[in-house]
Protein backbone atom coordinates (compact mmCIF):
# COMPACT_ATOMS: atom_id res chain seq x y z
CA UNK A 1 0.00 0.00 0.00
CA UNK A 2 2.88 2.42 0.99
CA UNK A 3 4.45 2.00 -2.39
CA UNK A 4 1.51 2.99 -4.38
CA UNK A 5 1.30 5.73 -2.61
CA UNK A 6 4.58 6.67 -3.43
CA UNK A 7 4.77 5.56 -7.09
CA UNK A 8 1.79 7.79 -7.05
CA UNK A 9 3.12 10.76 -5.70
CA UNK A 10 6.40 10.65 -7.88
CA UNK A 11 6.29 13.56 -10.44
CA UNK A 12 7.90 12.20 -13.87
CA UNK A 13 8.57 16.03 -15.38
CA UNK A 14 11.94 17.66 -14.42
CA UNK A 15 11.48 21.56 -14.38
CA UNK A 16 14.21 21.68 -16.77
CA UNK A 17 11.40 20.49 -19.43
CA UNK A 18 9.41 23.97 -18.82
CA UNK A 19 12.63 25.92 -19.25
CA UNK A 20 12.88 24.42 -22.62
CA UNK A 21 8.86 24.34 -23.43
CA UNK A 22 8.63 28.43 -23.02
CA UNK A 23 10.41 29.71 -25.62
CA UNK A 24 9.21 27.26 -28.33
CA UNK A 25 5.99 28.13 -27.15
CA UNK A 26 6.35 31.77 -27.23
CA UNK A 27 8.13 31.82 -30.64
CA UNK A 28 5.26 30.06 -32.30
CA UNK A 29 2.80 32.78 -30.60
CA UNK A 30 4.85 35.71 -32.17
CA UNK A 31 4.42 33.60 -35.11
CA UNK A 32 1.00 33.58 -34.95
CA UNK A 33 0.93 37.30 -34.79
CA UNK A 34 3.07 37.92 -37.48
CA UNK A 35 0.81 35.86 -39.40
CA UNK A 36 -2.55 36.85 -37.83
CA UNK A 37 -2.20 40.36 -36.87
CA UNK A 38 -5.93 41.08 -35.56
CA UNK A 39 -8.00 38.76 -33.08
CA UNK A 40 -11.69 39.32 -33.78
CA UNK A 41 -12.74 42.57 -31.21
CA UNK A 42 -14.35 40.89 -27.75
CA UNK A 43 -16.85 44.32 -27.68
CA UNK A 44 -18.83 43.72 -30.50
CA UNK A 45 -19.93 41.39 -33.40
CA UNK A 46 -18.49 42.72 -36.87
CA UNK A 47 -17.37 46.13 -35.53
CA UNK A 48 -21.21 47.78 -35.36
CA UNK A 49 -23.31 47.69 -32.32
CA UNK A 50 -27.16 48.79 -32.05
CA UNK A 51 -28.05 52.26 -30.78
CA UNK A 52 -30.24 51.68 -27.56
CA UNK A 53 -33.62 52.67 -29.91
CA UNK A 54 -32.44 49.15 -31.75
CA UNK A 55 -33.20 51.21 -34.80
CA UNK A 56 -30.00 52.48 -36.27
CA UNK A 57 -26.32 50.88 -35.51
CA UNK A 58 -23.17 52.47 -34.56
CA UNK A 59 -19.39 51.94 -34.95
CA UNK A 60 -17.95 49.65 -32.32
CA UNK A 61 -15.82 52.33 -30.21
CA UNK A 62 -12.94 49.79 -29.26
CA UNK A 63 -12.58 48.53 -32.94
CA UNK A 64 -14.25 51.73 -34.53
CA UNK A 65 -15.71 49.66 -36.39
CA UNK A 66 -13.02 47.21 -38.30
CA UNK A 67 -14.34 44.12 -35.89
CA UNK A 68 -10.65 43.53 -35.48
CA UNK A 69 -7.73 44.59 -32.46
CA UNK A 70 -4.13 44.17 -32.90
CA UNK A 71 -2.85 41.43 -30.62
CA UNK A 72 -0.39 42.11 -27.75
CA UNK A 73 2.30 39.79 -29.61
CA UNK A 74 1.89 42.06 -32.83
CA UNK A 75 2.21 44.88 -31.01
CA UNK A 76 5.69 43.89 -28.67
CA UNK A 77 6.55 43.04 -32.55
CA UNK A 78 6.27 46.39 -34.07
CA UNK A 79 7.69 47.86 -30.61
CA UNK A 80 11.00 45.80 -31.04
CA UNK A 81 10.91 46.57 -35.10
CA UNK A 82 10.42 50.14 -34.13
CA UNK A 83 13.52 50.30 -31.38
CA UNK A 84 15.84 48.36 -34.15
CA UNK A 85 15.17 51.00 -37.07
CA UNK A 86 15.98 53.24 -34.48
CA UNK A 87 18.75 51.91 -33.00
CA UNK A 88 20.27 51.69 -37.18
CA UNK A 89 20.27 55.24 -37.45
Amino acid sequence: MHALIAASSHHSSSPGIWFLLLPVVTVGYLIHCAIYPYRPCRYCDGGKHRSASGKAWRYCRHCKGTGGQLRIGRRILTGLKTTRDRAKK
